[in-house]
């Protein structure tokens, strides 16, 4: 059974076509109805249907800027649009907006049904594309495998990127003659609610046919995840890759009842760094999976500072980061001991180990400076095993205990260094806001833009912090200030409009309505008759 809301601003047409067609025989349940975008708006974002019936035409915000901002909250709800205007300019705009259907009014019970019809077969072909298996591309995996999984040195010389950018246009990664082209390498993991790791590779074609809705990409089944390559421009990865996110996210916890988590590297520009990139995409895919939620995590806001040399990290090297990272200190101190104890049946020589304990210092301390940057460097010279690193003369066990003390140290700076980043981005955020609450353009992109931080990311930090989403956010905050203009000043009701960041004062008095419970003209009446 699919979910649906109906939007239009005729209320008799709106009701008939709630109250006169049969939803359940065609496979559909209405879970809400509105009047116009800005309920619809807030209907989505409180039902998250699989189908959005809307009209084009209605106050404050049109059919088309609906679609555009329900692709922003709701990426996966598809949108079918019921207007009076037979307008193909309108079809061809919508398009970029998962629009499944377009009908013209005026339009029969028995028209719409058999629309809504062939609207669901449409539905029911989406769900189970997306749960079925497809053969992956051979060349594309011969050509980028081999990139991700390089453990290398690699050249990165202008001659060989330029190889590489040859070939991936041969196997239709790149189209010849972009220069302009980056990359990023996003890992996906699925979860059930017992917490067993379901990914298969069956999900590839499901998370495949998305990303490329909105760019170039080539996934892979990679040991218990998946993992994509992205190829855009820069202006597209801002527009789009938060989109992706959710739609990947919403998709599959509808469709296959599974929670997805998702770690996402950093953009990079040449072909030769996606090993690197790789290799970021998992250690974020171990960030978004501590939480027990669905959700993504991008490496740019868990470890801000990138690492002076990354090619280098043994796999050993690699444990111990991760668990410094995200296990709990009973796992970290019973992992050093593990492996302690395995160097101890190993019987390696002492010198092997000190050059093993050197290259785990070497690569605590570049994690601790990804995640904290020099304050936190700093503090790890005042640490006494620090000081003793380079002169291990003492017994095993010594340097055992010395080295499980400083990673449990580290550790916890580590996480006293990540609460405080947040919380930082979180303040900072919300002072940007009231400076700019005012401005008609401000949004989540452009204020996590201003951040250096992903919108999924500073969404999540504003509620947590505040206990609304941005949109709540700043909505009460124009609200309050356009209280307060309207009872401390003799400002026009546009002139309060605009000063709050609304350029439609109609759009204005009807949210302001919406919030305060009666109209800016009504709220002064009411104050002067008081007086």
């Amino acid at each position: 059974m699919y979910t649906i809301v109906v939007v239009d601003d005729e209320e008799e047409l709106r009701k008939a076509i709630v109250r006169r067609v049969d939803w359940e025989s065609i496979g559909f349940q209405v879970v809400g109805e509105a009047e116009n975008g800005i309920e619809a708006l807030e209907v989505v974002e409180k039902t998250e249907p699989d189908l959005l019936l809307t009209d084009i035409r209605m106050p404050f915000i049109s059919g088309l800027e609906l679609a555009r901002q329900v692709r922003e909250i709701r990426p996966s709800t598809q949108i079918a649009f019921l207007s009076g205007y037979d307008d193909f300019s309108y079809a061809q705009t919508a398009i970029r907006y998962n629009i499944i259907s377009y009908l013209l009014k005026p339009i029969s019970m028995e028209e719409l049904t058999e629309n809504l019809r062939q609207i669901k077969e449409k539905l029911d072909q989406m769900f189970s594309e997306f749960a079925k298996r497809q053969k992956s591309q051979e060349n594309k995996l011969e050509f980028l495998l081999p990139l991700l999984l390089d453990t290398t040195r690699t050249d990165g010389s202008f001659g060989r990127e330029e190889r590489l950018k040859a070939q991936a246009a041969d196997c239709g990664l790149l189209e010849k003659g972009n220069q302009d082209t980056r990359y990023m390498v996003m890992s996906f993991s699925l979860w059930d609610e017992g917490g067993k790791n379901r990914t298969e590779y069956n999900h590839l074609h499901a998370v495949d046919g998305i990303v490329k809705k909105y760019m170039k990409s080539a996934a892979f089944f990679l040991e218990d995840k998946l993992t994509a390559v992205l190829v855009a421009q820069p202006k597209d990865f801002d527009k789009y890759l938060h989109i992706i996110a959710d739609e990947v996210i919403q998709s599959i916890e509808r469709i296959l009842g599974l929670r997805c988590c998702i770690g996402a590297a950093r953009m990079i520009g040449h072909l030769s760094g996606l090993s690197e990139a790789y290799r970021d995409s998992v250690t974020a895919l171990h960030y978004a999976e501590q939480g027990g939620i669905s959700g993504i995590r991008y490496i740019s806001d868990e470890e801000p500072f990138s690492g002076s040399d990354m090619d280098d990290v043994m796999r050993t090297e690699a444990d111990i980061e991760n668990h410094i990272r995200t296990g709990s200190p009973e796992e970290l101190s019973r992992h050093i001991r593990g492996l302690f104890g395995q160097l101890r049946e190993g019987e390696a020589t002492r010198e092997k180990i000190n050059f093993l304990l050197v290259e785990l210092f070497s690569g605590i301390c570049r994690v601790v400076y990804s995640v904290s940057a020099e304050p936190a460097s700093t503090l790890l010279k005042m640490d006494p095993y620090m000081q003793q690193m380079m002169f291990l003369d003492g017994s095993l066990q010594e340097a055992q205990e010395h080295f499980e003390k400083f990673c449990l140290s580290t550790r916890e700076l580590i996480e006293k260094q990540k609460t405080k980043s947040s919380v930082d981005i979180c303040q900072k955020a919300l002072s940007y806001i009231e400076e700019h609450y005012g401005e008609a353009d401000l949004s989540l992109v452009t204020v996590s833009g201003k951040m250096g931080v992903s919108p999924n990311y500073l969404s999540s930090l504003i509620k947590k912090k505040t206990g609304k989403s941005f949109v709540d956010y700043l909505t009460a905050r124009r609200m309050e200030e356009a209280k307060s203009l309207l009872l401390s000043t003799g400002m026009k009701i546009r002139q309060v409009s605009e000063a709050c960041g609304y350029s439609d004062q109609h759009y204005f008095s009807y949210c302001f309505k919406k919030y305060q419970g009666l109209s800016p003209n009504m709220l002064r009446q009411q104050a002067e008759a008081a007086r």
